[in-house]
């Protein structure tokens, strides 16, 4: 793809940006060795191009969701540990033991089905056992742990699984102070020394997050994984910018202007005039709406930068498109209308149309649509 070409909307992606964070994350956490996580297509930002940055950046794992996500990787070349965690019953396991995949295990049925696919297999799985310190989610609580854990290791002495780690999951790390965090780091210490009291040698240990991560030292462990704060974006608004954390966004979105037109005071702008021009004025018609990742809920209030001006969501976001009031202003068709971005050059970043949304950064960024085409430049490292 012609990296300059004008598209109706691109989501450029700086994969410099992202190397940067992947270093500055892991001088956070100097002694543990770094996971970026790249579920979600990495968060939007395109898997396979943003996996390999971060392993040229430093980080020795990658982490996925999906035991597909994670095929994905190794079909593309990929090499090195990766992790996926969110399995259900048939899923690919013999495929996923057969591609040197680190499999997560929260419960029994799972190591039943890892044991039979390693069998099948005639190789060892690499199996993770994921404790429930609180979070609710997947993970063994703790009343089964030590019969998981027994089986665990049955199998391991069998030669079907390698137990290569212990790791659990924050449910408010990035509210720094919860006791919910205290709290799960006091059992996650305790699961993983009953575990190793009875025989289990884990290559690493592992429950910080990105916001554990940044600010929470003694959580790190032997791996930190790092999942929203790769791509630039705080996992804790609330205490810290990207820049307090000396991270740079990574994603920009932007869209060509379709059309520049003049209206009278008192017309109404997109479904059910929820707009109405109080003036004679100026509409721009940006061409990406919810199809394309662009919330519903931001309808009215999402900020764009169009020729230099902030400008707001005029009615309501479309399916392929929404209207913005340029106030009398008169850009060109063509002129580039961005998003959000890293707020450089004055426009919004992710977290902006997050509290237009009343949402996340990590939403924004993640529900960006595959009409939309992800342009990744500087693929090169420097130096």
């Amino acid at each position: 793809m012609n990296e300059t070409a004008p598209l109706r909307a691109r989501a450029e992606i700086d994969l410099a940006a992202l190397r940067a964070n992947v270093r500055t994350l892991r001088a956070h956490a100097p002694s543990a060795a770094l996971m970026a996580v790249v579920k979600s297509d990495a968060y939007g930002h395109g898997a396979v191009p943003c996996a390999r940055a971060a392993l040229e950046a430093g980080a020795t794992w990658l982490g996925t969701a999906t035991p597909e996500e994670a095929l994905a990787l190794r079909a593309a070349g990929i090499p090195g540990r990766v992790m996926c965690w969110l399995w259900t019953p048939g899923g690919p396991w013999r495929e996923a033991v057969e591609a040197d995949l680190d499999v997560s295990v929260s419960g029994m049925w799972a190591l039943r089905e890892v044991v039979a696919a390693a069998t099948a297999a005639g190789v060892p799985a690499r199996v993770q056992l994921k404790a429930d310190t609180g979070l609710g989610r997947s993970g063994c609580q703790p009343a089964d742990w030590p019969e998981l854990v027994t089986e665990a290791l049955r199998a391991e002495a069998g030669g079907r699984v390698r137990i290569t780690g212990l790791w659990s999951h924050f449910a408010c790390a990035d509210e720094p102070g919860h006791p919910s965090v205290r709290a799960q780091l006091t059992l996650f210490r305790e699961m993983v020394a009953y575990a190793e009291e009875r025989g289990v040698r884990p290559e690493v240990r592992h429950i910080a997050n990105s916001p554990a991560t940044l600010t929470l030292p003694e959580s790190h462990f032997d791996l930190v994984r790092t999942g929203i704060a790769v791509y630039g974006i705080s996992p804790s608004p609330e205490i810290g910018t990207p820049a307090d954390f000396g991270l740079r966004p990574v994603m920009t979105l932007s869209a060509s202007l379709a059309l520049v037109k003049h209206v009278p005071g008192g017309h109404g702008v997109s479904y059910g005039h929820h707009y109405v021009t109080p003036v004679p004025t100026t509409l721009g018609l940006i061409p990406v709406g919810y199809a394309d990742g662009i919330p519903r809920h931001a309808s009215g209030t999402g900020p764009v930068l169009v020729g230099g001006k902030w400008r707001t969501v005029a009615g309501r976001v479309a399916m392929d498109q929404f209207v913005v009031d340029l106030g009398g202003d008169e850009p060109e068709p063509g002129t580039e209308a961005v998003l959000f971005g890293p707020g450089d050059r004055g426009e919004p970043t992710a977290e902006d149309w997050a509290r237009a949304a009343g949402t996340i950064a990590y939403e924004i960024v993640t529900r960006i649509g595959t009409r939309v085409p992800r342009v990744h430049v500087n693929r090169e490292q420097d130096g």
